[in-house]
C-alpha cells in the first residue's frame, strides 16, 4: 500500500498536464482545489479521474468522481478504492 505522500506524488504527475496555474501547482497541499486553485476545467477532471483509474487500477464511480474536487479528497477516494480491491 502506498503512503499518502506517495499517492499525492502520483496524483501530481497525473494532474500536471491539465494545470493552468503553475504557481499554485508548485504549492500543492491536500486543500488545493483542482478547479479554483489549479484552474483545471471540469471536463479535464473527468480525464484526470480516468487517468487515476488507470494508474491505480481502480474504478471510480460517478458519486466519487463528483467529490474529487481537492487533492485531499482525491487521495481519500483513491485510498478507499484501493482498500476495496
Amino acid at each position: 500500500m502506498q503512503t499518502k505522500d506517495e499517492l499525492i506524488a502520483t496524483l501530481k504527475t497525473i494532474v500536471k498536464p491539465y494545470v493552468q496555474d503553475e504557481q499554485a501547482f508548485a504549492n500543492v497541499t491536500e486543500k488545493t482545489d483542482f478547479i479554483n486553485d489549479l484552474k483545471i476545467n471540469s471536463a479535464n477532471l473527468v480525464d484526470i479521474a480516468l487517468d487515476v483509474e488507470e494508474a491505480f487500477d481502480i474504478e471510480i464511480d460517478n458519486a466519487s468522481m463528483e467529490r474529487m474536487l481537492t487533492v485531499g479528497s482525491a487521495v481519500d477516494i483513491i485510498t478507499q478504492k484501493l482498500a476495496e480491491k
